[in-house]
């Protein structure tokens, strides 16, 4: 068990991904209390806690004198896992349809020195326009992300434009910015208060920080995003092909609910 994170936490989680992985499948019975009390060797009050609140989330059924039943909603199961692939073109796919913005703000910011380091400004640029989503896949709140952009770029955009489409796509339609080049980080942090209020979580929950810096065909930087993603309801793989007799690993973006289709929650 990992000693910072709550225990039942940590139970949940492990159910989650027995069901993600079909180790049970949809409408399945899972271990009784009792089973999973020696199972993890815990108090039957954490256990009764993890399986709880998967109840609630609607990942679990609980049925009185029969037991807890894996759900039967396949959308709900496959949400939470999220995979990796690696062409510059799935940022334009399949989440278009599936990733929906319900809050967009739009403003002018001061730039941060960090800001204005990674989208390369120029000496004496103090402004950026920062958009600010929470969007939801699946019905289900997921994200909460920031992007900075030039202001040159960001005053053509306006809040019906991405209510309706992406904005990788509405940069891409309304502003003619032809993207290259990617460059992505991931870590694992910590919601603040800002971010767990608006993820609709406890401060100090864990959740996937994603950064990543789109580059034009100038190789010049136009939109630095930060997204934090909800722990609970993303998975991280990565795929790794065979080049040339060497294993390396593909560009890491996030693949959502079709094992065949792929893109990046932009």
């Amino acid at each position: 068990m990992n000693p910072v994170l709550p225990v039942y936490y940590q139970i949940k989680q492990t159910i989650k991904n027995w069901i993600v992985n079909k180790e049970f499948l949809q409408g399945e019975k899972i271990p009784t209390e009792n089973e999973l009390v020696e199972r993890f060797r815990v108090s039957r009050l954490t256990v009764r806690q993890a399986v709880s609140q998967l109840v609630q989330e609607g990942f679990l059924n609980s049925r009185r004198g029969e037991g807890t039943f894996v759900t039967a909603n396949e959308s709900l199961i496959n949400s939470f896992s999220l995979e990796t692939s690696g062409f510059m073109d799935d940022l334009f796919s399949y989440q278009v349809a599936k990733v929906k913005a319900k809050s967009v703000e739009i403003s002018r910011k001061g730039a941060s020195k960090l800001v204005r380091e990674k989208l390369e400004l120029e000496a004496g640029t103090n402004e950026v326009v920062q958009i600010k989503r929470i969007r939801y896949l699946g019905g289900r709140l997921f994200t909460y992300t920031i992007n900075y952009l030039p202001v040159d770029i960001g005053d053509r955009l306006n809040e019906k434009m991405l209510y309706e489409k992406t904005l990788l796509r509405t940069l891409e339609e309304e502003c003619g910015v032809q993207f290259t080049e990617a460059v992505q980080t991931l870590e694992a942090s910590f919601a603040d208060q800002e971010v767990a209020e608006k993820l609709e979580i406890s401060s100090g929950s864990p959740v996937l920080f994603v950064e990543r810096i789109m580059y034009d065909k100038r190789h010049k930087p136009v939109d630095l995003f930060q997204s934090f993603y909800r722990g609970d309801l993303y998975r991280f793989i990565i795929r790794f092909k065979n080049v040339k007799k060497q294993w390396k690993p593909m560009e890491p973006l996030v693949r959502s609910e079709k094992s065949n289709r792929n893109s990046l929650a932009i």
